[in-house]
């Protein structure tokens, strides 16, 4: 499976080989098992204010900025244009919920995930849609020396955001590498259509509830099931990836 699914990415791009140089990480739902209070905060926001929606709804606009989900939401709810101001005054709210919520854990596995990419003499990128401070801020305890502040692209650097590959194109550009020389690692299909249309071979990892043919249908490279599996498989991921031409 990995080794048709290389193949197919070099026939996709018309590329001789994949030398993957830098990994380039989603945080929420791949470093954090944030998503669930992610959630419940964008819920208990945004219910009040009239917007009609569940909250597995939520997961689907996973990897979007905070202006991006908020704008999106009230033009599909009010066909009403919000201002930037606007959607930060909301933001506000929203960031002051989840952070009243239970402290958010590592997600199990991914600091093993991480030392085996760095193992491999593989540079790690963080590439986020976040602006919640209360997580940004806590990398560097939970994952000391893992990102250098030169390698973290957030939604303060990014104008667009997912699913626009912007996020992508710009950790490759800090990472100083081509698309051929990178790994995305997501785990939402908006993430996954956002590294594939940077053209990197794209993982996910499905470590929330949405069915993993989601993730493949977003244009997954490959769809890993759980965040431990996947890191029991980066050393021989990384081997084919290096070995397919």
């Amino acid at each position: 499976m990995v080794n048709k699914a290389i193949k197919n990415y070099l026939d996709k791009h018309q590329v001789p080989c994949i030398t993957p140089k830098a990994a380039l990480i989603d945080m929420d739902g791949v470093l954090y098992d944030s998503m669930k209070n992610h959630v419940e905060a964008w819920y208990r926001t945004l219910i009040p204010m009239g917007i009609k929606c569940s909250k597995d709804e939520f997961y689907l606009y996973e990897g979007r900025t905070g202006n991006s989900t908020i704008k999106y939401l009230f033009d599909k709810q009010f066909n009403r244009q919000l201002t930037d101001e606007e959607c930060t005054e909301i933001y506000a709210i929203k960031e002051k919920y989840f952070n009243e919520l239970p402290e958010i854990a590592p997600m199990p596995g991914a600091d093993r995930m991480l030392q085996r990419i760095i193992a491999n003499g593989i540079r790690p990128v963080l590439v986020t849609g976040s602006g919640q401070g209360s997580l940004l801020d806590r990398l560097d305890h939970d994952y000391p020396d893992v990102f250098a502040p030169a390698y973290k692209v957030t939604a303060y650097d990014v104008k667009v955001g997912k699913p626009s590959p912007e996020p992508y194109l710009m950790g490759l550009s800090k990472a100083r590498v081509n698309a051929n020389e990178a790994i995305v690692i997501e785990n939402a299909p908006l993430g996954v259509v956002a590294g594939v249309a940077a053209q990197v071979f794209t993982v996910a990892v499905n470590t929330g509830p949405i069915p993993a043919q989601a993730l493949t249908e977003a244009g997954a490279d490959l769809v890993y099931p759980s965040m431990p599996e996947f890191a029991d498989q980066v050393d021989s991921l990384i081997e084919s990836l290096r070995n397919t031409r």
